[in-house]
């Protein structure tokens, strides 16, 4: 329970990131121009967009994080906070078990350096003591990578979001079905 609620505090911390470091968080002007990098992995999978095109599903970008995490050294950590079902088809979220990493720092650098191989556009970035946070953005998502390895937590985790209208009609939804929980 404690974990979840550092989790969830460190998924703030990444959400208001990305909110300064996104001119008034209209900041989708990248999404457009990647979007011919994701048509290979979308592998074939259902569950497109209706706008059609080369838009990733959330299965496509959790099988590219969780490849290029295992490939740097990382293996996931079970006891992650899941995704709510709702959110699944707009949401990824993996969480590294940076303790059983042999050097989680240059598992992290691995990590973020496979994704920009397989076409993750790189952002701003963030850090600050021993806390370090890149953005990145393919077609319709944006990815958040967080390594906090250095601190007592030893957390390690990447967040995307699709970044559709669809999508962040659910997330607003979502914010102020728990707002007034």
């Amino acid at each position: 329970m404690r974990k979840a609620m550092w989790v969830a505090a460190a998924a703030g911390v990444v959400l208001l990131v990305a909110g300064c470091g996104s001119e008034g968080g209209a900041d989708k002007g990248g999404s457009s121009s990647a979007g011919s990098t994701g048509s290979a992995a979308t592998g074939g999978s259902g569950g497109g967009s209706e706008a059609g095109g080369d838009t990733l599903t959330a299965d496509a970008v959790s099988k590219e994080i969780e490849s290029a995490a295992t490939a740097a050294g990382f293996t996931e950590d079970p006891s992650g906070d899941p995704v709510a079902p709702e959110l699944k088809s707009c949401m990824v979220t993996w969480d590294a078990d940076a303790e059983k990493a042999a050097d989680p720092k240059k598992s992290y650098d691995g990590t973020v350096t496979a994704l920009t191989k397989g076409g993750w556009a790189e952002g701003k970035g963030f850090a600050q003591a021993g806390s370090e946070i890149k953005t990145f953005t393919k077609s319709n998502w944006q990815l958040k990578a967080s390594n906090h390895s250095t601190g007592p937590l030893k957390m390690v985790m990447f967040i995307a979001t699709d970044t559709g209208p669809e999508c962040e009609a659910l997330f607003a939804a979502d914010l102020k079905k728990n707002k007034k929980s």
